[in-house]
């Protein structure tokens, strides 16, 4: 069943090995001051950042920049960024690099012109960004998150031990977004993998809840199909660009919001990586894949027909003479075998997380979930402290 919904998402796509010769079109939109946010080296080994600054200087543009940022960007660094952009009167922000860059980006197009204390606000509480914003582009070096078609942005405060994922309106969606899946060859297989986890987690966050026979349903299975088998080709050969190519769409398709419509969605396995992440600084999709086996096991039961139709249609899992649960639990071994084949690791703690840890996550993991959700109901059912902390002793 559908119910009624507005879609609108304002992105423009360049994809392809070409797509970098229409960055010079893009920026002729904007005024002089381009702030450039990057990560550490990664863009300058791979000769990406001679080629953007290049065109940059063509453009006649002022170039400020942001370096270093994180892979689980720090709301120290949204707040450098914001300075910079507020005294250099920024007109486009130019985020060159994986998901955590564009979320930095986004977050300091969001709070550069906030008024009060614009991590409370836009971040704690979720307020509407009632302020001017900076528009974003975006150049795609590392797939997982859909950042760069989706307005949403997670930063961790070091400080207060909270990693928080806002969604943003569609005015922080970035205004382009250049993707080359060749930019991604240079990524380690370790940072490859959990950007494919990162993809599967997002489009299960998505399929598993109340409603069915929803058209998401069979694209979110599609995707997922596709992925695997980019997933297994890109294991063998990581530069082979039809592999590389589809992991690449895969990751914007599966966030860009359009699998969301109609779905009441679960979202609580990022909410508990987000806490792991936030004591951990551990990689994003990592976090995920040790996590998802777990709470999968734990809520399988309040939603049988949809993990039987996953383990069926995703896995290719014969329920011939099984009951639904065999079939069920068939499906989630399916896929902690394809997390295994990918090298992740299967525990918290090899991600460095203590025992003295969980209770800490478990409880600010609910906060969180309470604080966005109220009665922390997502998907099947609602998750309190008790069952968040068994979640995470089952995985540790």
């Amino acid at each position: 069943m559908l119910y009624d919904f507005t879609f609108y998402n304002p992105t423009r796509i360049h994809f392809g090995k070409g797509a970098l010769a229409h960055l010079k079109d893009e920026l002729s939109q904007y005024g002089e001051a381009v702030l450039l946010v990057y990560g550490k080296a990664s863009i300058k080994k791979i000769g990406l950042y001679d080629q953007v600054m290049t065109i940059l200087q063509a453009a006649g543009k002022k170039v400020v920049e942001l370096s270093g940022v994180s892979a689980n960007p720090r709301w120290s660094e949204v707040v450098e960024g914001c300075r910079l952009a507020k005294e250099n009167k920024v007109s486009l922000i130019l985020a060159v690099g994986g998901g955590s860059v564009i979320d930095c980006s986004k977050g300091i197009a969001a709070c550069t012109y906030a008024t009060g204390d614009a991590w409370d606000r836009y971040y704690i509480h979720q307020n509407h960004v009632d302020n001017e914003i900076i528009p974003i582009g975006t150049i795609l070096t590392m797939v997982g998150t859909g950042s760069e078609m989706n307005s949403s942005s997670v930063v961790t405060n070091e400080e207060q031990k909270l990693k928080i994922g806002c969604g943003f309106d569609d005015r922080l969606n970035p205004r382009f977004s250049i993707l080359n899946p060749e930019y991604t060859y240079s990524v380690p297989q370790y940072q490859m993998v959990s950007g494919i986890f990162d993809i599967f987690s997002h489009l299960m966050e998505l399929y598993f809840s109340g409603e069915d026979d929803n058209v998401s349903d069979y694209l979110i299975e599609g995707d997922m199909r596709a992925l695997i088998v980019a997933a297994r080709k890109a294991m063998i050969d990581p530069k082979d660009y039809e592999a590389r190519s589809n992991i690449m769409w895969c990751a914007t398709v599966a966030l860009n919001r359009m699998l969301g419509l109609s779905k009441t969605q679960d979202w609580i396995v990022h909410q508990i990586e987000h806490q792991v992440g936030a004591y951990t600084d551990c990689a994003h999709g990592i976090g995920l894949a040790v996590i998802t086996p777990a709470y999968l096991t734990f809520i399988y039961k309040h939603g049988l027909p949809k993990f039987v139709r996953y383990a069926v249609n995703v896995w290719g899992i014969d329920p011939t003479d099984k009951s639904d649960e065999i079939v069920a639990l068939e499906g989630i071994a399916a896929l902690a075998a394809f997390i295994e084949e990918l090298g992740i690791p299967t525990t918290l703690r090899e991600l460095g997380v203590t025992e003295d840890m969980l209770e800490p996550i478990a409880q600010t993991t609910e906060e969180n979930i309470v604080a966005r959700y109220g009665d922390g109901t997502t998907g099947y059912r609602k998750i309190r402290h008790n069952e968040i902390l068994e979640v995470l002793k089952n995985c540790y």
